[in-house]
């Protein structure tokens, strides 16, 4: 049947409640695929709000780094902010736990809720990624540049990494770069690859561009 997308089997597994192995299994293939990359390259890995339900959830992260042997400052783990909606108190904690074991956490989607902002103050975030809808009507869009505007300064105040999510033509990544932002994540630079094709691909993208974040699918 070929390549399935996230879109099509995330929702599946979170509904047959598959999504905690399958979120074991992806987290162990990702740490053991970076530990086969140059030291200065990291992996992100996307956290369902349904894996919280594990309450050992930090154990399962310290099993996979130490299994691996990947440095744990190399790990980023996304999450939304649809994880603060139930048992937000218990979650922050296994956030903290996780990021005690030197993995980072990144705010993905940023912008996109209704309470982005007090979250920032709740959780001490490594990095605040800017959701697309921001970028697709860039350079033009007035109100999406004063919203990226305003999330630089935020981040960089907060002394956060700030990253720009769907970028796609070199305009936009010309306004990301000029509003300060330290990333810039989109087809722009690659289209998700399998893991044996990663490599060549950042050595492309960093012998073109100096500011970069690359998408990475682990099949």
């Amino acid at each position: 049947m070929g390549p399935v997308s996230p879109a099509q089997f995330i929702p599946v597994a979170e509904e047959t409640g598959l999504i905690v192995p399958l979120g074991e299994w992806i987290l162990r293939q990702a740490c053991a695929e970076a530990t086969k990359w140059p030291s200065h390259v990291s992996v992100a890995v996307n956290f369902s709000p349904l894996q919280f339900r594990n309450r050992q959830l930090a154990s399962v992260v310290r099993d996979a780094i130490e299994g691996t042997g990947l440095e744990a400052s190399r790990l980023q783990f996304e999450i939304t902010e649809s994880i603060f909606l139930h048992e937000s108190d218990v979650n922050l904690q296994i956030l903290q736990e996780v990021r005690r074991l030197g993995a980072k956490v990144a705010m993905d989607d940023f912008g996109t809720g209704y309470s982005s902002l007090g979250y920032l103050r709740a959780f001490p975030f490594d990095k605040i990624k800017v959701d697309r809808s921001f970028i697709t009507d860039l350079p033009a869009g007035r109100e999406s540049l004063a919203i990226i505007r305003a999330v630089a300064g935020i981040g960089k105040s907060l002394g956060m990494t700030t990253t720009v999510e769907g970028v796609e033509a070199q305009n936009q990544l010309d306004v990301v770069i000029a509003e300060g932002f330290d990333e810039a994540q989109g087809y722009l630079f690659s289209r998700p690859l399998p893991a044996r094709q990663v490599m060549q691909a950042v050595q492309a993208i960093q012998t073109k561009w100096s500011l970069f974040s690359v998408p990475v699918g682990i099949w």
